[in-house]
């Protein structure tokens, strides 16, 4: 079995999942966390009529399944679909997309819970000392980069290892569409244990990666 998976490892089959789960979960995070970070730090930040129900939907959106994500796009993109005509579906587009969707709620929830964790009395001397809105802002989301930063780790770890959607709306296409997850379930209903075990591997160390790395960030702040 070591050797089975040993060999699994050096395949370029494998090299070729793992760059497109990079691509699509990379664009997705990326998207996530342009429009997620701002928007969770004004809600965090601002009081506004409809702030509760802003954040009840932020932090229902975290509890989505993404199975109901992966159908809710499907039917998007599908032909009957009001943009069937770009052909998206079964496509990386349609997969970053869903990842996008899946991502973005944990990205904004969180940083809104680590904007409003940090001391008012902050908020009160920066204002106090003339800053404006935005440096008022800036200098608050600084001081919860870490809260911020786990938002981000968690998006992550929410996407890399999800199967339902991007199995709906790529359609787990050899060469194309395949990412770690999807090919984890075909290797393991075709009996290949050995490449399904390697792209366990892969997927547990890019995981066990993403939180090192926000342990390193979390040691440097201190």
């Amino acid at each position: 079995m070591i050797d089975g998976v040993l060999g699994a490892l050096a395949e370029p089959a494998l090299l070729a999942i793992v760059a497109l789960s990079f691509r699509v979960t990379g664009a997705a995070l990326l998207l996530a966390i342009v429009v997620g970070v701002p928007l969770g730090a004004v809600v965090g930040l601002t009081r506004f009529p409809g702030k509760h129900l802003v954040t009840l939907v932020l932090y229902t959106g975290m509890g989505l399944p993404p199975v109901v994500v992966g159908l809710f796009v499907y039917i998007l993109l599908s032909r009957s679909g009001p943009f069937g005509p770009l052909g998206w579906l079964f496509t990386p587009t349609a997969m970053t997309i869903a990842q996008t969707i899946i991502a973005f709620p944990l990205v904004a929830a969180l940083t809104q819970t680590a904007v409003e964790a940090v001391d008012r009395d902050l908020r009160l001397q920066v204002h106090a000392l003339g800053a404006t809105r935005w440096q008022l802002g800036w200098t608050v989301l600084r001081e919860a980069r870490i809260g911020v930063t786990a938002a981000i780790v968690a998006a992550f770890g929410g996407i890399i290892s999800e199967v339902g959607a991007v199995m709906l709306v790529g359609g787990n296409i050899d060469g194309h569409t395949r990412v770690l997850t999807t090919a984890i379930v075909l290797s393991t209903r075709q009996g290949d244990f050995a490449l399904a075990m390697a792209l366990g591997l892969v997927l547990l160390l890019l995981t066990l990666g993403a939180n090192a790395v926000l342990l390193q960030l979390q040691g440097r702040s201190k």
